[in-house]
């Protein structure tokens, strides 16, 4: 506690200031929103490895009304331009793709695969990956698009 003299005191007699000044901690507090502002928005950008939930950037192709609602338990595979594979925000290879499908199979065999595919992807490798899911037992298959006009 600071001890010092409060207005209208005797000269002699000291007090405790009852006052405390809050701008300096507002001011601190601003600065750290913005900076966490402005990080979080380049680390979405950046986002290498970045999934559909990061904020990655896939081309998708238009579509009809989207009727699918995805569930906690679904899985959002997304194939980049370059076909790499991007799940639960992270890239993966052939291997642990299929391994991520068996093991969401053994935990909920209703698991919906969402294929999201770039427009530049070629078709084939869409078909690579559903028939991934249906070998690992996962028939319910989807594909994300983005709403037409």
């Amino acid at each position: 506690m600071a001890m010092g003299k409060t207005p209208g005191d005797n000269e002699g007699e000291e007090g405790v200031f009852a006052e405390i000044n809050i701008t300096p901690l507002t001011d601190i507090f601003l600065v750290l929103l913005i900076i966490f502002m402005v990080t979080s928005s380049v680390i979405v950008q950046q986002g290498p490895g970045g999934g559909a939930k990061a904020g990655l950037k896939v081309n998708l192709p238009k579509g009809g009304a989207a009727d699918v609602t995805a569930r906690s338990t679904d899985l959002a595979v997304a194939v980049l331009a370059d076909g790499r594979f991007v799940l639960a925000g992270n890239v993966v290879s052939e291997d642990e793709l299929r391994k991520s499908f068996d093991d969401a199979r053994a935990k909920d065999p209703d698991t919906v695969v969402i294929v999201q595919a770039d427009e530049g992807v070629p078709h084939g490798t869409v078909v690579l990956v559903m028939e991934m899911a249906k070998k690992a037992g996962l028939g319910q298959l989807a594909i994300g698009v983005r709403e037409g006009e």
